[in-house]
């Protein structure tokens, strides 16, 4: 039996991506004031996200389901070390923390893998389709908000997809031809709401740090409104 989870994701995660794109941290970011300790901290957090998320999926790979919306090309964890090398330096195993809301994120991806690993569809979804989606307007964003160069943005960077709109066409076809009863599909939307709200924790655990460096008059100018941004962050489309 075949159900239409691609769409059911988009439909039943809407509620949670507009939430997403109102944290603070995230306002801030979509209108172009991104505070580079900040950033990094966020870059150091997603590290051991998709560090995790990486290692489960490649030993899953044979999985009925995951094998299905096994892709190695949209890993990031290696960006992510070229990132962390630009912004920590050469020791930047060493400087880099996890946060309480991300170690919360990495025990549910690992805890997913070993009790229901059919799950894992739903923090896949999140992370990677949002990536794709918002992916080249943050980096533009990033880029001039910090003043770089061309690095410490490999993490936006998909170079083993060429054409990234076929790519996600082709990603929304496998998951709508996952083996799953439209009782799995449910469980994977509300993993998936909950996706969101363990990546909306690790956006607000930064907020202070930007606070401190841009001041809380100025935050509260560029939070004040409600509205949905233009772009995701972490956000699936």
């Amino acid at each position: 039996m075949s159900v239409n989870l691609a769409s059911q994701l988009r439909e039943g995660t809407k509620k949670s991506h507009t939430m997403a794109e109102n944290v603070g941290f995230v306002k801030c970011f979509l209108k172009g004031v991104v505070e580079k300790n900040s950033y990094r901290k966020l870059a150091a957090n997603l590290y051991f996200v998709y560090g995790a998320m990486e290692e489960e999926m490649e030993k899953l790979q044979h999985h009925a389901i995951i094998s299905k919306i096994y892709f190695p090309q949209l890993n990031r964890k290696q960006a992510l070390e070229q990132d962390l090398y630009f912004y920590y330096g050469p020791n930047w195993r060493n400087e880099i923390q996890l946060s309480e809301a991300g170690k919360a994120y990495v025990a549910r991806i690992h805890e997913l893998a070993a009790s229901e690993p059919e799950l894992l569809v739903a923090h896949s979804y999140t992370r990677y389709l949002g990536d794709l989606s918002g992916g080249q307007i943050l980096k533009t964003i990033a880029e001039r908000a910090m003043n770089l160069n061309g690095e410490g943005t490999a993490f936006y960077e998909f170079r083993d997809i060429p054409d990234e709109k076929a790519f996600k066409n082709q990603y929304r076809q496998a998951m709508n031809e996952l083996p799953i009863d439209q009782a799995t599909a449910d469980r994977i939307v509300t993993e998936a709401n909950a996706a969101f709200g363990m990546n909306m924790k690790m956006f607000q655990e930064l907020e202070g740090n930007l606070i401190k460096a841009i001041g809380l008059m100025l935050f509260n100018t560029l939070t004040r409104r409600r509205g949905s941004g233009s772009a995701e962050l972490a956000t699936a489309e």
